[in-house]
């Protein structure tokens, strides 16, 4: 059985990159275009990995991860952001959170870290 990443990014190229990137390595991927709409995924199934953009329409990424840790949903994230090391610190108070990636990334780092989460 493939371990199921959810992508959750504002942007379709990026979403559109990332899942064709982790389909192509054997992983099983949803996507999410807003905060919202990955929290319904998150609370209506399970998830090995969200790749979580840290801007997000209607409910921002540090929202998304507040709501994940007060409700008990421990799914390792990897937090996406234009701010990069401006958030590193804001978001070392959530458990959950494994790396912060900043935009843009080196795609190659990226699937490099996640195999090391999900093997």
């Amino acid at each position: 059985m493939s371990k199921e990443i959810l992508v959750v990014d504002d942007q379709p190229g990026i979403r559109l990159l990332l899942q064709e990137i982790f389909i192509a390595e054997g992983y099983s991927v949803t996507t999410a275009e807003t905060g919202k709409e990955a929290l319904e995924w998150l609370y209506a199934r399970s998830f090995d990995l969200v790749m979580l953009d840290y801007k997000l329409p209607i409910v921002d990424g540090s929202e998304v991860l507040r709501q994940l840790e007060r409700d008990q949903v421990l799914v390792p994230a990897i937090v996406m952001s234009g701010m990069g090391d401006d958030i590193r610190n804001e978001l070392k108070q959530y458990s959950i959170v494994r790396e912060v990636f900043a935009k843009p990334f080196n795609i190659k780092e990226v699937s490099r870290f996640v195999k090391s989460i999900l093997d």
